[in-house]
């Protein structure tokens, strides 16, 4: 991985963090914000398509995703790839192998993205000396466990236009929370393909499903960026209700 950070990436101090000033990360003294300085291995940056953890990996690394997207995938072995979920600012990564010998699944860099690493084993001084931010690692793990149930209801239960409906709903409401949103439109890197593996569809019902919703005028991607066209309807379509965002944990 690259070690040199493109201008506005993170500083060295979390006091300084650009993330924790959105307010949508539930906020932190000075002493526990020194403590996790502490902590702190780095920061490095990968490129697109860089593997951040490879499946099955023994020494995957803890980190939180300062800027860009990731997203976690699993393989069979002809190849077929599903994406489990999709990681923005502010996620925090390799939790699951901190309480695994290996990785169960990979992790892979869709945009540059920065990372701020923390010390191998640097989870066991998070319970031992805060057991505040030991329970907020817990919350976090449940939160995805949420994510991972949700998602297996779309693939389960939701067509393909309830499927798109919703990831469209989902990522730009995450985007927007962090303070993401400009002029109405997020960054929306995703290819057709990333949709269809992330959906479970084949590429050409993801492409048919995603002209569909746009000749309804409920949204549109141009240039890299999604914009919600019509987002009452988008929410009915996905059975997709906003409940009052609580402050996310980050470490």
């Amino acid at each position: 991985m690259n070690i040199a950070s493109p201008a506005g990436a993170c500083t060295a101090d979390c006091h300084d963090c650009r993330l924790r000033k959105t307010g949508a990360f539930t906020p932190l003294g000075p002493e526990v914000l020194e403590f996790l300085r502490g902590l702190r291995a780095g920061k490095e940056v990968a490129e697109p398509g860089q593997a951040l953890i490879r499946e099955n990996q023994t020494n995957a690394k803890l980190f939180t995703l300062y800027a860009g997207w990731a997203f976690r995938y699993k393989t069979l072995s002809d190849g077929r790839r599903q994406i489990l979920n999709f990681l923005l600012p502010g996620d925090l990564v390799g939790l699951q192998q901190e309480f695994g010998d290996v990785s169960a699944h990979g992790v892979e860099a869709l945009t540059e993205c920065t990372l701020c690493l923390f010390q191998n084993d640097s989870l066991w001084a998070v319970f031992r000396e805060h057991p505040r931010l030991g329970y907020d690692v817990t919350w976090l793990a449940a939160h995805e466990e949420g994510h991972v149930d949700d998602n297996l209801l779309t693939a389960g239960r939701r067509n393909a236009t309830e499927r798109v409906a919703m990831l469209l709903m989902h990522l730009y409401r995450r985007l927007d929370r962090i303070g993401l949103a400009e002029g109405g439109t997020v960054e929306f890197p995703l290819t057709q393909q990333h949709i269809a593996d992330a959906l479970g569809l084949s590429l050409v019902h993801t492409n048919k499903t995603l002209r569909r919703l746009a000749l309804l005028g409920l949204h549109e991607i141009r240039n890299g960026r999604l914009r919600l066209l019509n987002t009452r309807a988008l929410a009915r379509i996905a059975d997709y209700y906003d409940t009052p965002p609580r402050l996310m944990p980050m470490l």
